[in-house]
């Protein structure tokens, strides 16, 4: 049961039902997490606003989305785990990369090195080592990259905290337990 209620768009005041409606023009649904952050449209806002500058950067879709479910499955978050097994397949990852991710790796070494980068983000709070960043770039991430794998680490605790507080019920196809997880 949600601790925090979505925001029904029909009762919305003009300016909730506005963010709402670009939501669902963009998306063709208004997902509960969006619903949910719109009780205060200053935080729906700031989550499109981050969300959309980030996707506007020079990380792949892909990695976005492996970025995402790798933050989701450290920090328990079912919603974003959920939401981004679906978008990951939307941006070209199958079944055994979205595991691979959620478990923090990737079959591709480059992808791999920034998700053990993330989960290492999530873990030690922020506090990583100077070997940690040296092993982005010899993977091959500029430092552009590394501040935009950064901010999808800050994207998705945000998302995941906001979830586990709201208890935001799950309106994509419920991800599976990880076997040995």
């Amino acid at each position: 049961m949600p601790r925090i209620q979505p925001v029904n768009s029909e009762t919305a005041d003009e300016t909730t039902k506005g963010i709402l409606s670009a939501v669902n023009e963009k998306m063709g649904m208004v997902p509960n997490l969006i619903s949910t952050m719109a009780q205060s449209p200053a935080v729906a806002n700031a989550y499109l606003g981050f969300s959309g500058a980030l996707a506007g950067g020079i990380l792949p879709a892909r990695l976005r989305e492996q970025l995402a479910l790798a933050v989701g499955e450290e920090n328990s978050c079912g919603y974003c785990v959920s939401a981004h097994s679906l978008l990951g397949k939307g941006a070209g990852l199958d079944d055994p990369a979205i595991e691979a991710a959620r478990r923090g790796g990737s079959a591709d070494g480059k992808e791999d090195a920034a998700l053990k980068f993330a989960r290492t983000v999530v873990r030690d709070r922020g506090n990583v080592s100077d070997a940690d960043v040296s092993g982005l770039r010899e993977a091959g991430y500029n430092d552009g990259e590394i501040a935009e794998i950064v901010g999808h680490v800050a994207l998705n605790l945000f998302t995941n905290y906001f979830n586990h507080i709201a208890a935001t019920a799950i309106d994509f196809p419920v991800a599976p337990e990880l076997a040995g997880a």
